[in-house]
């Protein structure tokens, strides 16, 4: 019975060289029934080779390793696990930073999730069962920050976004996007967003709820509901942040 109960753990790594804020980690996990932690590491390079013994479901990883950053050992878990070495960890960076520029180069690199290191632990909980669900979680916190500023100008980088409209109206004036992913650009070419769903999907990521969306648009909350199920459909994605994320990675909004 207790290996049945075992399996169904979430098991989560700890890449984290602060020794007290380690410990205050994995003291609170440990509380946890549906937590199981299998190791940690206060570098880089132990933190790799931790994760190719133990492979564990989520890596907690700083991204102010003493010998690499990171977002570079992300890049690495990343390359190791498309390479078929025996793990598919998924990353939740931990940070102080909650700048754009590091944001964008962790989720660049293959990072899972976002937060910061003053995140409360039922939070922290959420994230983690969030992450082990197979969606993203990014932390409160910067989300409006980092997803208000995400498109960048066409001259400064290659995945800017290019949008085509018809001469129709909002609801039905479809928007060919080039984004930088070859999957998203796919995707969006077989689903083009209409303009009005991209002005909601903008929303979306500055946190608006529907009902704040229907206000500063002048439509109904049932017709929001119905732009957010087709946002969520054409992007693949099973919930808001999830498709926060995505337009994050894709450059969609701006």
């Amino acid at each position: 019975m207790n290996n049945v109960k075992n399996m169904s753990k979430i098991r989560v790594a700890l890449i984290e060289d602060h020794d007290l804020t380690r410990v205050g980690i994995r003291t609170a996990l440990q509380q946890r029934q549906e937590l199981e932690v299998v190791g940690e590491a206060a570098n880089a390079s132990e933190g790799l080779q931790l994760l190719q013994t133990v492979h564990p479901d989520i890596a907690i990883v700083d991204i102010g390793l003493p010998d690499k950053d990171g977002i570079e050992l992300t890049r690495e878990i990343k390359a190791a696990a498309s390479e078929g070495e025996g793990f598919t960890t998924k990353v939740l960076i931990l940070t102080l930073r909650d700048n754009r520029e590091a944001v964008l180069a962790a989720f660049a690199a293959g990072a899972d999730s976002y937060c910061m290191k003053d995140i409360s632990f039922d939070n922290l909980l959420e994230a983690l069962r969030v992450t082990h669900s197979g969606n993203a979680w990014i932390d409160p916190a910067i989300a409006r920050i980092v997803l208000q500023q995400v498109k960048p100008a066409p001259a400064e980088v290659p995945a800017a976004v290019v949008a085509e409209v018809s001469k129709e109206d909002k609801d039905n004036k479809t928007v060919a996007i080039h984004a930088a992913d070859e999957d998203y650009d796919q995707m969006l070419a077989a689903y083009p967003l209409t303009e009005r769903e991209l002005e909601v999907l903008q929303l979306i990521v500055e946190g608006c709820s529907n009902a704040v969306i229907a206000e500063k648009l002048y439509i109904t909350v049932g017709t929001v509901k119905t732009h957010v199920r087709n946002i969520l459909n054409k992007l693949c994605a099973d919930d808001r942040t999830q498709a926060a994320v995505r337009a994050l990675r894709s450059g969609l909004v701006g």
